[in-house]
């Protein structure tokens, strides 16, 4: 005979019975639980509503139109040539360009845009945005237009403050950079291809990101939909506050590829404070030539971990050269901030008032030791002082290199060192070397001569690495060399 069906009702009371009595076994018998894994922490992903936000500040947004002669005022600084072989990214990093050029013999139009800093009629854009214009015209959110005055601009920066004659106009509120957090919503508004009032959102993607030709500027990286006119426009986080001044994107079209970049408001504001007191900006100055640790080096320089600003260079009479740098010396502290990276440092020195005291964090000979240094003031035209070499990371068994005496005219006073002449396979060609290098200390030992140089080698253990510094094109660097096993006596 078949059973008889179960309602629903007494089927789910069933149910509830059922599961009260198993908790109740497992109260009154803990032997007899079962264990389970406490539940996922859930997180609600909700989307705020911008619309608020972007109706506080639009009013304190500008489009910027220019009209100039130079070309210059749409390509913009730092653009790099597809056949650059020393940039890898190509022209992919670039500010952007804006729409509205003309053809070739006419002058140069363009768009970007700006923000208002003060009611007086201060406002800021990209440095970029008007280079070169002969015109640049203020169109305001109520559609008024002002003819606009360059106050100042900083090429290294991409910064330039502008000033219209008008008051009692909205401004925007500057943010705490330091505060940012990868993940964090942020909004832009700006004019992207000429169309007006256009906001766009996504969230902080990076912070301190370094790029290509850009030594002193620490980006904010964002996926906020960026694209040409968007130009020194404002980023936004969710109070309200601007946080940076979108610069840069990453684009093979020219477009929006999910990476755009802000210059960090922290760094505006230095600058436009100086455009506006000075009308010209300084920035600190140490004269080294920095390099990024690698694997390699870490482990020649003895290091448990790469970390660090490697000097690969100190300029005769630098400031640097007073505090008693040396090649070789690895910065890991800056007035009480960590260098964990070469492009850490060069930002944090151009920030710093010339003839400020710093005290620096340095690891000599396996050791920290502080080491206080008086900043000077940045040439103009030692602007690349402070820029990147890279090396190879590398090891190999053998040196295999012919080397020369150097000639009277390529050293300096009281300096050794040797030519290379040829490299064969081996140690030195995997880690770099090439012929032309002059090869000046091996294992921080300065290279006397090729005598010495063989002796050096020769007195180094098999397997270590160690640390080659190396001229090469009037800059220096260091290579990280495998020394290779000493060859078996035949018997």
């Amino acid at each position: 005979m078949p059973f008889p069906s179960t309602p629903k009702k007494l089927t789910m009371a069933i149910a509830l019975a059922t599961s009260s009595a198993v908790l109740a076994i497992g109260a009154l018998s803990p032997a007899l639980a079962i264990d389970s894994a406490p539940p996922p922490i859930r997180v609600e992903m909700t989307v705020p509503d911008f619309s608020t936000l972007v109706q506080q500040n639009a009013a304190a947004v500008v489009n910027i139109a220019i009209t100039g002669k130079r070309a210059s005022a749409v390509a913009g600084r730092g653009m790099s040539t597809p056949d650059d072989e020393n940039n890898p990214f190509g022209e992919l990093f670039r500010p952007f360009p804006m729409p509205g050029g003309k053809g070739q013999g006419a002058p140069t139009q363009g768009l970007g845009s700006g923000f208002i800093l003060s009611s007086d009629g201060y406002l800021i854009t990209n440095h970029h945005v008007v280079d070169g214009a002969e015109k640049i015209t203020v169109k305001l959110n109520d559609k008024r237009e002002f003819p606009a005055k360059v106050i100042g601009g900083d090429p290294q920066s991409d910064i330039a403050l502008l000033k219209i004659a008008a008051t009692d106009l909205p401004t925007v509120t500057i943010g705490d950079v330091d505060s940012l957090k990868v993940g964090q919503w942020v909004f832009a508004i700006g004019a992207p291809f000429g169309l007006e009032r256009t906001a766009t959102k996504g969230i902080v993607s990076a912070l301190g990101r370094s790029l290509p030709n850009d030594t002193y500027v620490p980006f904010i990286q964002t996926d906020v939909p960026i694209n040409p006119g968007n130009s020194g426009g404002p980023l936004f986080d969710l109070n309200g506050k601007v946080v940076g001044v979108n610069s840069q994107i990453f684009s093979r079209s020219g477009g929006y590829m999910g990476l755009s970049f802000a210059i960090p408001m922290n760094v505006a504001m230095n600058v436009v404070d100086q455009l506006k007191n000075d009308g010209h900006v300084t920035r600190g100055w140490m004269g080294v030539t920095l390099q990024e640790v690698t694997q390699d080096l870490a482990r020649s320089f003895k290091l448990e971990q790469p970390r660090g600003a490697l000097v690969a260079d100190v300029s005769i009479d630098s400031p640097a050269a007073k505090a008693g740098l040396k090649a070789g010396d690895i910065i890991v502290g800056y007035a009480g901030k960590p260098v964990n990276d070469s492009t850490d440092l060069p930002p944090l020195v151009g920030s710093t008032k010339p003839g400020a005291n710093r005290t620096l964090i340095v690891i000599r000979d396996g050791r920290e030791q502080e080491i206080a240094i008086t900043l000077g003031q940045l040439p103009e035209q030692n602007q690349g002082e402070l820029a990147l070499n890279s090396a190879p990371d590398n090891d190999s068994p053998r040196l295999n290199i012919a080397v020369a005496e150097l000639p009277a005219g390529q050293r300096g006073q009281g300096e050794g060192g040797v030519l290379v002449q040829q490299v064969g396979p081996g140690a030195a060609a995997e880690a770099g070397v090439q012929p032309g290098d002059i090869l000046v200390s091996l294992n921080s030992q300065k290279i006397k001569d090729a005598a010495h140089l063989r002796q050096l080698v020769k007195e180094l253990p098999p397997g270590q690495r160690t640390p080659l510094l190396v001229k090469r094109h009037d800059g220096s660097l260091y290579l990280a060399v495998e020394m290779p096993a000493r060859p078996k006596s035949a018997g």
